[in-house]
């Protein structure tokens, strides 16, 4: 019973719970300090030393693609299910299960194209037009490696839920792809529902 009500989490979601507190904690507190200590200099100096809006530039794009897996696996991304919640359970299951299935599609169309452009960026030996001359495949290849795992993670979990749901487990199944219901997203968005606000 237990474990129907707090599954053990996969190995791909804890990766992927990991690697998105990692990168809010590299754009939090790196860019952060990066940005001050820029601030800093440039005020005593009268010139731009750290080149930080250019390396926040890098972390941001980076963390995107994290951030978008965490997205998949917490069912964050935003969706309109007035009606479908009122649908019987089987038509709304292939609902959910649509819906699962075109954001995996739309992030391996994501995910192709920043490959192209990392391809790109190698043949050409493209370097950033800042002073530090970066070679763009470093960060665009930090870049694509979080859209690849955010494409992964977008065909896992469909891939997960089906299963789930072949095997019978539906409430398994309404985990991973299923809509949240209002007390869901109020639990997710860590608001108390009962006793003292």
């Amino acid at each position: 019973m237990a474990d129907e009500l707090f599954p053990p989490e996969p190995w791909p979601q804890r990766v992927t719970r990991v690697a998105a507190w990692a990168a809010g904690a590299l754009i939090l507190l790196g860019c952060g300090v990066l940005i001050s200590l820029d601030v800093i200099l440039r005020a005593i100096l009268r010139r731009a030393v750290v080149e930080s809006f250019e390396i926040s530039g890098y972390c941001f794009a980076a963390a995107i693609g994290l951030g978008l897996a965490f997205t998949v696996t917490q069912k964050s991304n935003i969706r309109i299910d007035v009606l479908v919640q009122r649908l019987p359970r089987p038509l709304r299951q292939a609902g959910d299960l649509l819906a699962a299935l075109a954001l995996a599609v739309v992030a391996l169309a994501l995910a192709w194209y920043c490959l192209g452009t990392l391809a790109q960026s190698w043949r050409m030996g493209a370097k950033s037009i800042s002073t530090l001359q970066v070679p763009l495949v470093l960060p665009q290849g930090l870049w694509w490696i979080g859209m690849f795992w955010f494409a992964f993670m977008a065909v896992l979990v469909p891939l997960q839920a089906v299963l789930k749901l072949l095997s019978g487990r539906r409430g398994a199944f309404d985990r991973l792809v299923g809509g949240l219901r209002v007390a869901d997203e109020i639990t997710q968005a860590g608001v108390p529902t009962g006793g003292d606000p």
